[in-house]
This record gives C-alpha cells, structure tokens and sequence, in this order.
C-alpha cells in the first residue's frame, strides 16, 4: 500500500537531473538539433512550467524524461535512475495534450487501463479509481463513456488515469492548450489544488505566460531552436493563489520577466 500523500511531503531534493542534455534528430533534410546543452535540476515537490516558442524542445524534454525520447548529449536521471529504469520502477505519470480517452470504455475503465496492464489486482484498481475520481472532482462519472463528457472533463479524467498508480512526478504535455478560456482558468485551479493536496512534483508544458506563471513555483523559459535554457525564474507568489493574484504587482512583474526572457531567446538566434 501506498504512504498516504501527506507523508511523503517531507521529501526533498532532486528528482529529475540533466547535464549537458541534447538531442539531435536525423532527418532527410540533415540534423535537426532539439535540444542543445540543458542543464536543469527538478526537486521534489516543485511545480515547473517549460515556456518557449513552439518547436523549442520544451515537449522534447518531457518525452526524454519519460523514455519516449533517447538523447544524443549528456545525461539524464529521473529519481536518480535512468528514464527506462524509472518508467519500469513507475516513477512519472504522463499527460497529453489530447485526452487520449478510449471511446468504447467507460470512464472508469479509461482510468483503470494502465493499472490492468501492470496487473495490479481488481478490488485495488477499483479503489485506486475511486480515490483518483474523488481528487480530480469526477466522482460518479465512472459508468459515464468520453463523448458523454465536456472536454474540460474529459482532460481531468486523462489527469485521474496518470494519477491512478500514484506515481511522485506528474508529466503534463500542455494538457489544456485546446481548451477555451473559462474552462482553462478553472483547471488550472484544480490542478494547484490537487498538487497541494498530493504533494506530487509537477512538469508542465505551455504556450501561455499566464498559465506559467499562476501555476509555477519556477519557470524554465527556453529559446528557439536548438533548445536552449535561456532562464528559471523562481516564483515568489504564495502557495494558494485565487485566480485574482493575476491583477497583482508581482503576478505582472514576474510575467513581465517571462516575456522579456523569451524576447532575448529569440534575439540571441
């Protein structure tokens, strides 16, 4: 059985470590270089977004991170293993940018899948899949199939599957860029709420400077390609943060900083 969240808070230090990190793909065309130099250090229980233009490396680093990727530079290590001994020992759950909800199973099913294929017995995955419901505020949905469900809903139930083997590191690939709005604002609630109740370490991936900014304890703002580290920018916001901190003084300031970082990336290229 897992250690209920609350005890594992008291975690510290790194748990996703690159050096020197790059990747260059081979293509017909020549070398295509995503990623160049990155030296970054994650700690347990931080909430990092990743901004940069698209194409920037910022989606390259998480897949790297979670063994979809294989670099051609430097090192990586993610709760000091490498990324195919951390996906074996289920170190990270993974959001995409799509839902990737299967449509012929319901909802519950969708969220118990990857705890079937790791075989884990059916009265855990029942309560597993209960609990994960309960965080992502889908209890009584589990009967419900996808298209039943808004697209904010079905985001939080994708959210509910990577959460369902309670893995420590959360990956989330730009998981609302699709999402007008209204609906982004209040899952970006939700997702601060879940990660102070959880305690997780939190990768995150964006275009939006708000959403980086309301959402991070650092961000890593990246330039063009090749992706480089061009600034992290620690946050000094508090940890509870209503949705009206935006209008504040040192919301803007620190947004400011991204934008300004983003600036010099692309002027250095």
């Amino acid at each position: 059985m897992s250690a209920p969240v609350n005890e594992r808070r008291g975690t510290t230090g790194p748990v996703i470590e690159a050096r020197g990190l790059g990747l260059t793909f081979q293509t017909a065309d020549g070398p295509v270089h995503a990623l160049k130099g990155v030296d970054l250090t994650i700690n347990a229980g931080d909430f990092i977004s990743f901004i940069g233009p698209s194409g920037c490396g910022k989606t390259t680093f998480l897949r790297i991170a979670a063994d979809l990727e294989t670099p051609t530079d430097g090192t990586i290590t993610v709760n000091g293993l490498p990324p195919a001994a951390a996906r074996e020992a289920r170190a990270y759950g993974y959001v995409f940018q799509a839902a990737g909800l299967f449509p012929w199973r319901t909802i519950g099913r969708n969220i118990a899948l990857p705890l079937e294929i790791m075989g884990y017995p059916e009265a855990d995955r029942a309560a597993r899949v209960r609990r994960v419901l309960d965080l992502v505020e889908l209890a009584g949905f589990e009967k419900k199939f996808p298209w039943q469900l808004s697209g904010g809903m079905q985001q939080r139930a994708s959210i509910a599957r990577a959460l369902a083997f309670d893995a420590d590191i959360l990956l989330m690939d730009e998981p609302f860029g699709a999402l007008d709005e209204i609906v982004r604002d209040r899952l970006n609630e939700e997702l601060l709420k879940l990660w102070d109740r959880t305690g997780k370490t939190i990768a995150f991936v964006t275009h939006s400077i708000p959403e980086a900014v309301y959402l991070s304890t650092r961000i890593v703002v990246m330039s063009p390609r090749p992706g480089r580290v061009t600034d992290v920018i620690e946050s000094p916001l508090p940890r509870e943060r209503p949705l009206h901190i935006r209008e504040s003084r040192a919301f803007l300031d620190i947004a400011a900083r991204v934008r300004d970082g983003l600036r010099a990336g692309t002027s250095d290229v």
